[in-house]
C-alpha cells in the first residue's frame, strides 16, 4: 500500500502568487489545498483533515490570528506556521498564546516553507525512531535493576523510571511501547510485593529503613517550622508519582522544585496511611496513644479521619514546635470548598503552618468503579494522567498555589498513597463482619490465596491495632482486589479494571514528597 501523503492547507490572500510554491511542495510528497481567507480556510478544517496549516498573519476580513483561534477550535490538534510580515513582540507573544508551532517571515522561499513542513511533519517520526532506540535501553535497564534489587532504593529508582517513561510515552500513543511498559512494570510489581512481604514487618521496627508515613512531618515539615518559615503543607489524597509527574512542571515557572520521595505504610488507605502522616505514629500506636481518635470499624470513611488537626497538634508539640499563633488546618472536598479556601490565602500571611488536604483525586478513583461515563473517561493509567493534568490545570488548587507563590513561604507537596489498576480477581474468606475494602481487609480469621495477597495473622507485625482475638488483615498484592465466593463473577465485573488503594504495589507505595520555594 502507498503511504499516505502528508496534507497541508495553505492560508493566504495572495494564493494565486504561490502556485510555484504549492508546486515545489507537491513535488515532493505533499498535497496541498489552497485557501484565499480565513473563513474558506475554518470550512476547509471542518470538512476534512489536514496535518499542517500555513497561515498568512495579514489578510482581510478573518485575519491570521483570529482565523487561528477558529480552526484550533475545530482541530485543537493540527499544526499551524504563521507567515507574517511583522516582527512585532507583541504579535509573537498572542501567537504563542494562541498556540501557533511555527513562525516564518516573509518573504519566504520554497526551501523554507518545505524546511517548516519537513520539521514539523517528520519530526514526529523521527522522534519516535530515537524514542524507540531509548527505550529499548531504559528497559534493559529496568530489567537489571530489578534482577539486582535488594533494597528500598532499588524500587524507588525502578518505579521512578517507569513513571518518567510513562509520560514520555503518554505523547507517543501510536509508538507500540506503552504496552510493553505495562508488562514491565506488572513484572516489577510481582517482584516488589514479594521484596515488601518480607522486608516491611522489619520497617516498622528499625531505623534503617525508607521513609514511611510517620516521618513526612519530621522530615519535610518540621524543620522549616524549626527554622521559624512558615510553611503551606498540602495534601492531595490518592495522587500516584505519575500524576505528580504529570502537573509538576505547570508549577515550575512559579517554584523552585525539590522532589523527595517516600513509602506509604500498609495498609496504602486513607485511615492508615494519612493518619499516621498527621500523628507521626503507626495505627497500632494512634489507637494506644489516642483511642479517642481512632475509628477503624466505622463505616463512614471521612469519619475516620476527622481527628487529623488535633494529631497534628500532639505530634508537633511533641517535637517541642510551638507555634503563635496557631496554625490553620483545612480540608477540602468539594469545589465550593475549594473556591472559598482559595479566597482565604491573603488572609494566611502571618500563619506559621497552613495545612491543607484535597480529596478530589480520592474522589475521582472511588467514583470510576460506579460510574459508567467515568469509566469510560478513564480506561487505564494514561487517560487517568491526563484527567489528572487537566483537573489540575481549571483547579483552585493551581489558583491557591500560584497565590500562594507571592508569600514568603516554603510549600511542601504530598499525598497519602497511590492507586493501581485493579486487573485480578482474588478470593477473600471471611465472615459477615469483615470490612468491605477492596484492597484490605480486616476481621476475624480471614483468609486468602497468600500467591494473591498477604496475610498479617497477628497485626502488631504490621504496626495495626490488634483489636479482639484472632483479628487479622488480608492485603492485596500486585493488581489483585478482594472478591467474595458469593456473587463472586458479579462483584468480579463490577471491580475489574477500577482504580484502587490499600494494597501492595509500586503505585500505592512509593510516593512523592516535593518542597517548593517561590522563584518571586
Amino acid at each position: 500500500m502507498a503511504e499516505k501523503k502528508a496534507s497541508i492547507l495553505w492560508v493566504d490572500d495572495e494564493i494565486e502568487l504561490l502556485k510555484s510554491q504549492i508546486l515545489f511542495l507537491e513535488e515532493r510528497g505533499y498535497t496541498v489545498k489552497p485557501a484565499s481567507n480565513g473563513e474558506d480556510a475554518v470550512g476547509l478544517v471542518k470538512s476534512e483533515s489536514f496535518d499542517l496549516v500555513l497561515l498568512d498573519q495579514m489578510m482581510p476580513g478573518l485575519d491570521g490570528l483570529s482565523t487561528l483561534v477558529k480552526i484550533k477550535e475545530v482541530d485543537p490538534s493540527v499544526p499551524v506556521v504563521m507567515i507574517t510580515k511583522s516582527e512585532e513582540e507583541g504579535l509573537i507573544d498572542e501567537a504563542l498564546r494562541k498556540r501557533i508551532d511555527d513562525f516564518l517571515l516573509k518573504p519566504v522561499n520554497p526551501v523554507q516553507i518545505l524546511s517548516a513542513a519537513r520539521r514539523i511533519l517528520e519530526g514526529r517520526q523521527i522522534r519516535e525512531t530515537e524514542l524507540s532506540r531509548e527505550y529499548v535501553e531504559d528497559f534493559n535497564i529496568v530489567d537489571e535493576l530489578r534482577s539486582q534489587a535488594t533494597g528500598w532504593e532499588d524500587w524507588l529508582n525502578i518505579h521512578r523510571k517507569l513513571s518518567e517513561w510513562s509520560l514520555i510515552l503518554d505523547e507517543f500513543p501510536d509508538s507500540g511501547l506503552m504496552q510493553s511498559l505495562v508488562d514491565q512494570r506488572r513484572q516489577c510489581n510481582i517482584e516488589f510485593s514479594m521484596y515488601v512481604e518480607k522486608a516491611y514487618r522489619g520497617w516498622t521496627k528499625a531505623e534503617e529503613r525508607p521513609l514511611l508515613s510517620v516521618d513526612v512531618i519530621a522530615n519535610f515539615v518540621a524543620q522549616h517550622l524549626s527554622a521559624r518559615k512558615r510553611v503551606f503543607f498540602i495534601i492531595i489524597d490518592c495522587l500516584r508519582l505519575d500524576q505528580w509527574l504529570a502537573i509538576e512542571p505547570m508549577l515550575e515557572p512559579y517554584y523552585s522544585i525539590k522532589r523527595d520521595h517516600y513509602y506509604s505504610i500498609l495498609p496504602t488507605a486513607t485511615p492508615y496511611s494519612r493518619n499516621a502522616i498527621f500523628a507521626g505514629l503507626f495505627p497500632s500506636e494512634i489507637a494506644s496513644e489516642y483511642p479517642q481518635y481512632w475509628d477503624e470499624t466505622g463505616s463512614d470513611e471521612v469519619g475516620k479521619n476527622r481527628f487529623e488537626r488535633p494529631l497534628l497538634d500532639k505530634q508537633l508539640k511533641k517535637m517541642g514546635i510551638n507555634m503563635s499563633p496557631s496554625l490553620k488546618y483545612l480540608k477540602i472536598y468539594t469545589a465550593d470548598e475549594a473556591i472559598q479556601a482559595r479566597k482565604q490565602v491573603p488572609t494566611l500571611q502571618n500563619l506559621p503552618l497552613v495545612a491543607m488536604v484535597f480529596n478530589f483525586v480520592d474522589i475521582v478513583a472511588h467514583s470510576r468503579s460506579e460510574s459508567v461515563v467515568l469509566q469510560e473517561m478513564l480506561p487505564d493509567e494514561s487517560a487517568y494522567r491526563s484527567f489528572t493534568r487537566s483537573w489540575f490545570m481549571h483547579s483552585p488548587l493551581y489558583d491557591i498555589l500560584k497565590a500562594i507563590s507571592l508569600q514568603d513561604v516554603t510549600v511542601v507537596v504530598t499525598t497519602d498513597h497511590g492507586s493501581i489498576l485493579g486487573r485480578r480477581s482474588a478470593v477473600a474468606l471471611g465472615d459477615r463482619a469483615t470490612s468491605t475494602n477492596v484492597r484490605y481487609k480486616f476481621g476475624t480469621n480471614l483468609n486468602c490465596d497468600e500467591r494473591q495477597a498477604v496475610r498479617v495473622k497477628d497485626p502488631l507485625d504490621f504496626r495495626l491495632p490488634a483489636g479482639g482475638v484472632n483479628k487479622n488483615y488480608i492485603i492485596a498484592k500486585e493488581d489483585y482486589y478482594f472478591v467474595y465466593p458469593t456473587n463472586f463473577h458479579e462483584y468480579e465485573r463490577h471491580y475489574k479494571h477500577s482504580f484502587q488503594h490499600g494494597g501492595i504495589s509500586m503505585e500505592e507505595m512509593i510516593l512523592p514528597c516535593v518542597t517548593m520555594t517561590p522563584k518571586r
